[in-house]
């Protein structure tokens, strides 16, 4: 019938229709915002909840699980996240070199981020728990810290030309050594940099410097709210599921990211097109990143602040300062779930009622315990954070040394391949054997790293089922010891084979560190509980830090790892007269990490 109607009418016709049925949405759409479309898109976006809102049908998901599919979703923005941290450890200590930033200098600028991120890190955490506008508490600060990144992504490899376009005098490039690494044993007593690097670049310095220092410290803070928000938008049951989804997605943007990298982009087109080969991959890597951010702040709405602290404190039955358990929600005969006033919360049951009646009770204690308590000062917070339960303290220890093993290998891991294994120097003149075989092995050190990223991603996999089977405390030491052991291994045979090989067990620790810590915090949350008494049983208690917060203490580990290793490791390296110190240093490290995540809180997990 249609189609002899679309006959009848014709083209001309059909092209009323069309334009009638388009006029008719857009009344209805005025109609429904009447304040104009920037009004409209402000109130949705950083409007305030307002007396009479609700949460409505759309926030249904939040008592569902979901499936691997919504958690790749949830979880995209990571993966661009390790496309951006392959293509910094790739390419931005050359770039740095190339413009005239000095060897012993170099420490610094990789000292700058983590000494900001160490303090600022949990004071965004704070802020995204009170974070009141209506799109929610975690994607603002998701959106804020990619724009970050993406700046940083767009001056890294820039900078020189921005420094140019100001003033900076050309400088001939082709007779100065290039060296691709950030430390080496011989690079201090041997290498002048004065002489050969001359700086001459000072706005180019100074703008790659700023694109490192934002690219460096957004991609580590952009982590936090990124967990949180997973652990936001999803059950209890999927917390498990969640993280290892998520540390598959950082491992295989790292393999990815690294092979990226490893194209010789110069003799393709895209390369000649985009101006050589370091411009292609942080182009590509920068289109990658948009797309994957954008997949996750469009994957789930999150339920605004004001709407949850409403609920919580009509309901809470408070055991202490912003914890305690909810009474089971009231249902009328049609099966609907309804709130008391002021924000009635109502949507039909029907079609996910199999899945809500299970989780209702359990996701919103698991709602009211990750908001933070709204009567809690900022001194009293602050005092929260320096005061933390032992069990915080004693898993803040754990990852430290965690991410101080891990740094260890995945800065400086390229240097030992090329000294200790390929026995090349990067202070020989270019163009002789032993520069060439230094070259060469810092390439095959990508491919291993690139076999650490990839096996973070297959061990992220199976972790959940290790956790089930086998208990969250032996998976979480047990995959410290097996880095530790792959590390040792390594400095001992110094091998191409081991390489590659014992780069494997990098991964295990990777995704091990990528999710046993936040783990245990949401767990941690979930049941309120951060003690134990004297008989070893959790004591439930109040705590006026919210999981944001915790997550982003925990995360902030990361920062100071880097920042002690890039005071010390230089040194250590230098006394030693080896690169050999670097796996076995992190060998060290990791067995450290696995006595002290002996003595974490596991709750039964």
């Amino acid at each position: 019938m249609a189609e002899k109607l679309y006959e009848y009418q014709g083209i001309t016709g059909r092209w009323h229709t069309f334009k009638d049925n388009l006029r008719e949405k857009f009344a209805s759409y005025k109609e429904d915002n009447s304040d104009g479309l920037l009004a409209s898109v402000r109130k949705k976006c950083f409007g305030v909840p307002q007396p009479g809102d609700t949460i409505t049908e759309e926030h249904a998901h939040v008592f569902r699980q979901k499936s691997r599919t919504d958690l790749i979703r949830i979880s995209a923005a990571v993966m661009g996240i390790e496309f951006s941290y392959a293509a910094e450890t790739a390419f931005v200590s050359p770039t740095l070199l190339k413009i005239g930033v000095e060897h012993k200098h170099m420490t610094l600028v990789w000292a700058l981020s983590p000494l900001i991120g160490f303090f600022l890190t949990p004071i965004l955490g704070s802020l995204s728990d009170k974070c009141p506008l209506n799109i929610g508490r975690r994607r603002p600060f998701i959106f804020c810290m990619s724009l970050g990144v993406l700046l940083g992504l767009l001056l890294v490899p820039n900078g020189e030309d921005i420094g140019y376009a100001l003033g900076d005098p050309y400088y001939n490039t082709s007779v100065t050594q290039i060296v691709s690494h950030r430390t080496s044993a011989t690079s201090e007593n041997n290498i002048d940099d004065n002489t050969n690097h001359p700086n001459s670049h000072p706005w180019g310095v100074l703008f790659t410097i700023l694109g490192t220092v934002l690219l460096d410290f957004d991609a580590d803070a952009c982590q936090s709210p990124a967990r949180t928000y997973l652990l936001d938008v999803t059950v209890e049951d999927d917390h498990a599921k969640g993280l290892s989804t998520f540390t598959i997605m950082a491992g295989l943007g790292g393999f990815f990211g690294y092979a990226l990298g490893g194209i010789n982009w110069d003799v393709t087109t895209i390369g000649i097109l985009l101006g050589g080969h370091v411009r292609a991959v942080f182009t590509l890597i920068t289109i990658i990143f948009v797309v994957c951010v954008t997949l996750t702040l469009t994957s789930f709405k999150e339920i605004p602040l004001q709407l949850l602290e409403s609920h919580q404190l009509e309901n809470l039955h408070t055991n202490g300062p912003g914890y305690g358990s909810l009474s089971p929600a009231p249902t009328d005969g049609n099966n609907e779930v309804l709130l008391p006033f002021p924000y009635q919360f109502q949507f039909r049951l029907k079609s996910v009622e199999n899945e809500i009646s299970g989780n209702r009770k359990r996701i919103m204690k698991q709602q009211s315990s990750i908001i933070v308590h709204p009567d809690a000062s900022l001194v009293t917070y602050l005092q929260s954070i320096v005061c933390m339960p032992r069990s915080l303290k004693i898993l803040c220890l754990t990852n430290l040394f965690c991410w101080m093993a891990h740094v260890c290998y995945s800065l400086y891991f390229t240097d030992f391949v090329g000294e200790a294994v390929f026995n090349g120097s990067p202070t020989a003149p270019e163009g002789s054997e032993s520069r060439e075989l230094y070259e060469d092995g810092v390439r095959f050190g990508c491919w291993g790293m690139s076999m650490y990223s990839l096996s973070c991603a297959c061990y992220s996999s199976v972790i959940e089922k290790l956790i089930k089977k086998y208990g969250a405390k032996r998976v979480y030491v047990g995959g410290l010891l097996v880095y530790s052991s792959g590390m040792c291994l390594m400095a001992l045979t110094k091998h191409k084979v081991g390489v590659i090989i014992f780069s494997w067990t990098a991964g295990v620790m990777y995704s091990t560190l990528f999710t046993m810590p936040y783990l245990l915090v949401a767990h941690y949350h979930t049941t309120g509980t951060f003690e134990l008494n004297q008989e070893g049983i959790g004591v439930i208690g109040g705590q006026v830090r919210g999981l944001g917060t915790d997550i982003a203490i925990v995360s902030s580990m990361v920062f100071l790892a880097q920042f002690i290793l890039s005071l010390c490791m230089g040194t250590i390296v230098v006394v030693t007269g080896t690169t050999t110190a670097v796996v076995a240093v992190a060998s060290m490290l990791a067995f450290c990490g696995a006595l002290s995540a002996t003595q974490v809180m596991y709750l039964e997990l």
